[in-house]
């Protein structure tokens, strides 16, 4: 009889501990994709841009856009950027969590770019981008941030 009253007691504990709030369950999903590809990850199906914001140049009004995406199936944010083949520079997203990733992109694959993931659970987020061509010098570099957007 003592056996079979430890044994429910620890099988009681144990279920305690399994169960989670849906918000924790969220969070937990959230973090799981932190510097993961969104496209890669299937995030990417299921999301929109929640800030916008331009890329300007010393020399040009505006040599692209970088957008602050948020994935409502998987709670993420990340920064994806449009801008002309030949760019090359670097995406930088942020989370009010202090969890930032920083992706170096290449030229070419159209000037469509993006970058890593961050948790976007209940949390705000911003972004940026950097762009260069050319040698990168005398005004051949570029730059635009987003505003923060919080979920």
């Amino acid at each position: 009889m003592k056996l079979r009253a430890v044994v429910t007691a620890v099988g009681a504990v144990a279920a305690a501990l399994v169960v989670v709030s849906p918000a924790q369950a969220a969070t937990a999903q959230a973090r799981g994709y932190d510097h993961k590809d969104p496209y890669q990850t299937g995030c990417g199906n299921s999301a929109r841009a929640v800030r916008t914001a331009i890329i300007r140049s010393q020399l040009e009004p505006k040599v692209g856009t970088v957008k602050l995406m948020y994935s409502f199936r998987c709670k993420t944010n990340w920064i994806e950027i449009n801008t002309a083949t030949d760019v090359y520079g670097s995406i930088r997203v942020e989370n009010a969590k202090g969890t930032v990733d920083v992706f170096q992109f290449r030229k070419g694959n159209g000037g469509r770019h993006w970058g890593n993931m961050v948790d976007g659970n209940n949390i705000c987020a911003w972004g940026s981008a950097s762009v260069k061509w050319g040698s990168g010098m005398g005004g051949q570099r570029g730059s635009g941030a987003t505003g923060q957007a919080c979920k």
